[in-house]
């Protein structure tokens, strides 16, 4: 899941060990053929009682194609989700995870648990030949190394690690169509890093990142629901403040995805993310400077060639929001270039809870399975 706010999380053990891998996943022969009518996808979400895991369950009980499958939660098990979240509409019953039985059940499973908790249950279904989607940070990043700086531990799942396709349909479309039949992981991205990312993918393609700040901004829930001070009401309300100073884990894996695009390896963008008293909603605003003078017009056109006939980023004339996209699968994009310091400004926005995880999660899985980007999630 997505934490972009200061946040400590228990890390739910799996109760049953990962079957052998089976030497291709079973999902292209059992959907060979299949119309709608015929198979619909069962989708698994484990840690629905979380923010992310629960509206992952809410947009696959309204999708008109998958199956909302099993909901799992532990601490929660026997509610329904309805009950833990009324808003949700979801009158489906959270069981206890059991991977043998979800395994054998379902053909995807999205797991909403936290960050290090994640890594055994992915591979348990994965090899299970489920295509899985991650939403927690074990999969996003392609060096080892690195993910050890940042995160401190062995990867759990070595022979998983770097397989996975970053889940960021506007950035890497293709990769997701082949995810299907090649049996690859999908793993979500942060939050923050789809703001980003969104925001500065242009430039980098262009060559015109040379120093780049980031100011980002995130409401309480990317906080998830564990209690702690940082995120109390007392300490949140009529309160701003910075944090991760001294390094946020989404720095590597916004460092990783732009030197993909481009990004010389050379340039280490500065990145400082703000809790405001807001619950949800994400807004980046990103100060670059190019290693050339650039005009509006030039950077314009830059964003327009990337992002026409995308579904879900709006590029505007008009300083974006959170308000703008709130509830919905949409970045707002503003670019400026200041006349007198010659920097250019792009500010983002998104939803943290919906782009920035859940709705994103399912607008990947629209693309691995040749399904239409939007479906399920219009409106």
């Amino acid at each position: 899941m997505c934490a972009c706010g200061p946040r400590t999380a228990p890390s739910p053990r799996t109760r049953s060990a990962a079957p052998a891998r089976r030497s291709s996943p079973r999902w292209p022969s059992r959907w060979a053929g299949c119309s709608v009518a015929e198979r619909a996808p069962r989708v698994a979400v484990l840690g629905a009682s979380g923010f992310a895991g629960a509206l992952a369950a809410r947009l696959l009980h309204r999708h008109p194609y998958f199956e909302l499958g099993e909901i799992t939660a532990r601490a929660e098990a026997g509610m329904r989700l309805d009950e833990l979240y009324p808003h949700h509409r979801v009158p489906v019953e959270l069981t206890d995870p059991d991977l043998d039985r979800i395994g054998r059940d379902h053909d995807v499973a999205i797991v909403g648990y936290p960050h290090g908790a994640s890594s055994e249950a992915v591979a348990a279904l994965h090899a299970h030949g489920l295509v899985v989607l991650d939403l927690s940070a074990d999969f996003r990043l392609q060096d080892d190394a690195v993910y050890r700086e940042w995160y401190g531990d062995v990867h759990v799942a070595p022979d998983l690690f770097g397989t996975a396709v970053y889940g960021l349909p506007e950035i890497h479309r293709d990769a997701l169509r082949e995810v299907r039949d090649g049996g690859r992981l999908i793993a979500g991205p942060g939050c923050f890093p789809t703001a980003t990312i969104l925001a500065l993918a242009p430039l980098a393609r262009a060559g015109l990142l040379q120093d780049v700040i980031v100011d980002a901004k995130t409401g309480v829930s990317g906080a998830g629901r564990k209690l702690a001070r940082t995120t109390h009401y007392v300490d949140v309300s009529e309160n701003v403040h910075a944090y991760g100073v001294a390094g946020h884990r989404h720095q590597p894996e916004i460092r990783q995805e732009l030197g993909a695009l481009g990004m010389d390896g050379a340039v280490q963008p500065v990145f400082v993310p703000h809790l405001v008293p807001v619950d949800q909603g994400e807004l980046v605003s990103a100060y670059v400077r190019a290693p050339r003078d650039v005009t509006a017009a030039e950077v314009a056109d830059l964003f327009r060639e990337a992002y026409e006939g995308e579904a879900f980023v709006e590029l505007t004339t008009a300083e974006p929001g959170m308000r703008d996209v709130q509830a919905s699968n949409h970045a707002r994009i503003r670019t400026h270039v200041d006349p007198r310091s010659g920097h250019v400004l792009v500010f983002a926005t998104i939803d943290n809870l919906w782009k920035g995880t859940s709705s994103q999660a399912v607008q990947s899985l629209n693309v691995a399975v040749g399904r239409p980007e939007d479906e399920g999630l219009r409106g």
